[in-house]
């Protein structure tokens, strides 16, 4: 009887790492989320148009509240749908062809930023209760600053076939919107860690 305990007991922890419906809804939920902030028009920026959007919000938030695993398949079914042919991405663009851009870098740069930001806020989320939003901010603006940033930057010195230095310009605008959406992904993250607690937390224990 011991031995058959011990035996469902090690197969318990195996057990709640496998996605369920609930997981899989919840990534096409947020992946439709993504989607729809990408809807709202985008401001150009700078002479190549690479435009300011909600996209890095919806991708932050996606992490926040999916973790490393789920976030990254929802923002990756994002970007995946838009290169197969939807028109998901700012201004209704759509297709491999986006590839080319000087938004390729960006575009590539989410999926990542998602799962780094999921695997940085499942740490906070598990190790923290003070100053929580703080740390958690910090894991956004990590994942914005080291990946969406510095693939965007690549992303414009390949397509654009500019130098460091330009593409580090021309990168610069992005942030201070980056910042204000971080914040208010945050804050969007923590009501909804409070209302479901177990939406991340029990991934991690």
């Amino acid at each position: 009887m011991s031995q058959t305990n011990a035996a469902t007991a090690q197969h318990k922890p195996m057990s709640r790492k496998r996605w369920t419906a609930t997981d899989l809804g919840l990534v096409a939920v947020f992946a439709a989320l993504v989607a729809a902030s990408a809807i709202v028009p985008g401001i150009p920026v700078g002479a190549l148009g690479v435009p300011i959007t909600l996209v890095t919000l919806t991708v932050m938030l996606s992490g926040l509240v999916l973790g490393a695993g789920r976030g990254f398949a929802a923002v990756g079914l994002y970007v995946l749908l838009g290169l197969a042919g939807l028109p998901i991405f700012s201004g209704g663009r759509s297709g491999l062809g986006i590839l080319a851009t000087p938004s390729a870098g960006y575009i590539i740069a989410f999926p990542l930023a998602a799962a780094a930001t999921g695997y940085l806020a499942a740490i906070v989320i598990r190790r923290t209760v003070k100053f929580r939003a703080l740390w958690l901010f910090a894991a956004t603006m990590v994942s914005s600053i080291v990946i969406i940033h510095g693939l965007g930057v690549v992303g414009m010195m390949v397509n654009a076939r500019l130098d460091f230095a330009k593409a580090f310009l021309a990168d610069l605008p992005f942030v201070p919107g980056d910042i204000l959406k971080n914040v208010l992904a945050v804050i969007i993250a923590m009501a909804i860690h409070k209302a479901f607690p177990d939406v991340l937390v029990r991934r991690v224990k």
